[in-house]
């Protein structure tokens, strides 16, 4: 598979990553050995930049990817996970829960460091605390060794720019804003990243199902007009022969500024597909039809987090 260099770390991760949100049966059940066999699938099909959480699975996911991992040589494969949220309403960024979190976490995943640490969803807490404590202790276990890089993750686009402007980090993952509807951390944010050389992760092509013939989940936030126009997006890729999600899928790992796009699934069958479909030429034709359809709607999101960070 492609690979791509996120930002001045040096390290060289696909176009296309492995996201283990799945492993922590955060959207359905999921049987061991389709969870284990899932991060073996993603291996084989070059998927070697694995995303996880503590939040995901509120440790499962951690749990059963260091169960999956053991064996494959660590340089094999790059691991990303996160620290700061543990439940939906869960967060501590605290300097002491920052050491506590990283030896856990390492010791879930069955490894002696991470590559990537990120503090996560951090729209829900005051910001400025994560300047001004969290990330010094994550730089002290960077320097322990226990982590390479550090960064951020969280949804609305501006929450990048406060930390950004006050301190430094390796990179940055967005989630469900590169989209065939929602294009803003592309357009506000990327060329930022890219001239301060920070690397730039995507996650979520398929915008929590948006964009695929799945049943929408209950507890999709998007407004009904997006949902409206995914439907109407979607009959006319099937109307064509291509599944939507394929589309979906290359049109996020198409940008070349965007180092890889972190998509999630414990279904072995949905990687193999991933990895089918990024080797397969993307419709341009559909696509600006497609985008066409979503026009009235583009960018159009929702809140996330506390008010002064939406």
């Amino acid at each position: 598979m492609e690979t791509r260099c996120l930002g001045r770390t040096g390290l060289r991760v696909p176009i296309l990553s492995f996201g283990a949100s799945s492993l922590g049966q955060e959207f359905r059940p999921v049987a061991l050995a389709e969870a284990l066999e899932s991060v073996r699938v993603a291996l084989d099909c070059g998927l070697n930049f694995i995303d996880t959480s503590p939040f995901y699975g509120r440790g499962m996911s951690e749990v059963l990817l260091g169960i999956a991992l053991r064996g494959v040589p660590r340089d094999s494969y790059t691991l990303c996970t996160k620290l700061g949220r543990y439940d939906l309403a869960h967060f501590d960024f605290s300097a002491r829960r920052v050491t506590e979190s990283v030896d856990v976490s390492l010791h879930r995943l069955g490894t002696d460091h991470v590559d990537i640490m990120l503090c996560h969803d951090i729209e829900f807490v005051e910001m400025q605390q994560i300047v001004d404590e969290t990330l010094p202790a994550l730089r002290r276990a960077q320097q322990a060794g226990k982590v390479r890089f550090i960064g951020v993750s969280g949804y609305p686009i501006k929450i990048f720019k406060f930390i950004l402007e006050q301190t430094e980090l390796d990179c940055v993952l967005s989630y469900n804003q590169y989209t065939l509807q929602n294009t803003r951390y592309a357009e506000e944010l990327v060329p930022y990243l890219k001239a301060k050389g920070v690397g730039a992760l995507n996650a979520g092509p398929f915008s929590a199902r948006l964009l695929t013939n799945a049943l929408l989940p209950k507890w999709l936030k998007e407004p009904e007009q997006v949902k409206a126009a995914a439907r109407r997006a979607a009959d006319l890729c099937a109307q064509r022969g291509v599944d939507i999600a394929q589309l979906a899928l290359q049109f996020s790992c198409a940008n070349p500024d965007i180092t890889t796009t972190i998509a999630g699934s414990a279904n072995p069958a949905n990687i193999r597909s991933w990895s089918k479909w990024l080797q397969e030429p993307l419709d341009a034709t559909l696509l600006e039809e497609v985008r066409r359809i979503f026009q009235p709607v583009k960018n159009l999101g929702h809140l996330e987090g506390l008010p002064q960070n939406n």
